[in-house]
């Protein structure tokens, strides 16, 4: 008969992207593109200049257990703007953590904004989540992403510590290359228009910004205002139009 964990690691789920785009006649266009399990890439967007990506999980969400791998390169002077159908939802484990692997390349002259709906921690959920980024020397990466960050205990009563998150409930960290201060200083500008907190901090060629909001509509809401300046006159992704 079967152990528990032996039935459980059996009803995990998995998938695989990898994916590549390649610029032609002024067009950026998919030039590869492998699927495995329930991960799924599509794009949906007319023919354009910077081409727009968004994937799939077939599965939902995740939990415990499921193991999911993303390969993306942007050929020479392609752009792409990474988004997805859905938030990302991770649900309880009785047992090992999610796993999301990411890896990106972006080629010479290449440009890639990875801007993916919010991830939804439910309780008791875990997610390791790693990101490999290869950038050619004057290509432009634009990356809503997670930093390393471990909460426990009374969750409700750190995050409305004011050195912490002031009673936010939804965090976002935005890095930004190549960026200086003229950039940074065109997003706090707009942040004047934000419901939430915004930071920004340009050095070395790079920016991070930090936000932090009462729930997620007001962070969408934030994004959407700071984003613009980070993206050179492109337009957002269609979850923050």
């Amino acid at each position: 008969m079967d152990t528990l964990e032996e039935i459980f690691a059996a009803n995990r789920a998995g998938g695989r992207i990898s994916f590549a785009a390649k610029l032609a006649a002024g067009v950026t266009r998919r030039a590869r593109l492998y699927e495995e399990g329930a991960l799924r890439l599509r794009c949906p967007g007319p023919r354009r200049r910077e081409l727009e990506a968004m994937i799939v999980n077939t599965a939902g969400g995740m939990a415990g257990g499921d193991r999911f791998a993303i390969d993306l390169t942007v050929e020479p002077g392609a752009h792409l703007i990474v988004t997805t159908a859905a938030a990302e939802k991770v649900y309880r484990t009785l047992g090992a953590d999610a796993s999301i692997a990411a890896r990106i390349e972006v080629g010479a002259g290449g440009a890639l904004a990875w801007l993916p709906q919010e991830t939804i921690l439910f309780d008791r959920a875990r997610l390791e989540r790693t990101i490999e980024v290869d950038l050619a020397a004057d290509a432009e990466f634009l990356m809503v992403h997670a930093e390393t960050t471990r909460l426990e205990g009374d969750l409700a009563g750190k995050l409305a510590q004011a050195a912490v998150a002031r009673g936010g409930i939804a965090v976002a960290s935005v890095l930004a290359a190549p960026a200086d201060e003229a950039i940074a200083a065109a997003v706090r500008e707009a942040s004047r228009q934000c419901r939430g907190e915004v930071g920004i901090s340009a050095w070395n060629g790079f920016a991070v910004m930090r936000l932090v909001a009462g729930d997620g509509a007001t962070l969408r809401h934030d994004l959407a205002c700071v984003l613009p300046p980070l993206r050179g006159g492109r337009r957002l992704p269609h979850w923050l139009d």
